[in-house]
């Protein structure tokens, strides 16, 4: 099992900074190698809301299925990602601060057959992924003047 732990500080209120990240379909928004990502449960994000989602990496193509398994807006978001070479359990923690939102992260990969054997290999490579999605993330939020247009929580 590989884990997987990290923090940022974004420019943006704690809220504005959840409410965006909770919503999965916004990832390919800010990370270039989700190529889709749609909510595929109805209503609005919370406990029990999937998203189907792939990845592009390498010329093939990733499908997943993401379940929040944890929600209290603003402080905590909660997932299981399945997916043919692993499962991934990820803790995203929000708290204000002077100059934003800390959010911090912490994942377990437990890869799947081949892919055990990769370990150290995973851990590396998902350590500098996370980095820079979540980069990424600041980045597009942080240039967005106003902020990217959210949905209210209630209205999905």
């Amino acid at each position: 099992m590989a884990r997987i732990e990290g923090g940022i500080v974004i420019g943006r209120p704690v809220d504005v900074v959840f409410d965006y990240v909770a919503d999965q379909s916004n990832e390919p928004q800010y990370n270039p190698q989700m190529v889709r990502a749609e909510k595929i449960t109805s209503g609005p994000v919370g406990k029990g809301t999937q998203f189907r989602s792939a990845v592009a990496s390498r010329g093939r193509t990733t499908e997943m299925l993401i379940e929040c398994t944890g929600y209290d807006r603003p402080k905590l978001f909660a997932t299981t990602t399945t997916m043919a070479q692993a499962d991934i359990s990820y803790t995203l923690r929000f708290e204000p601060t002077p100059a934003g939102t800390r959010m911090t992260w912490s994942g377990q990969v437990r890869p799947k057959g081949a892919f055990r054997l990769l370990g150290p290999v995973i851990t590396w490579l998902g350590i500098r992924q996370e980095q820079r999605i979540w980069t990424a993330l600041k980045q597009h939020l942080e240039t967005t003047p106003t902020g990217p247009v959210l949905a209210a929580p209630d209205r999905q």
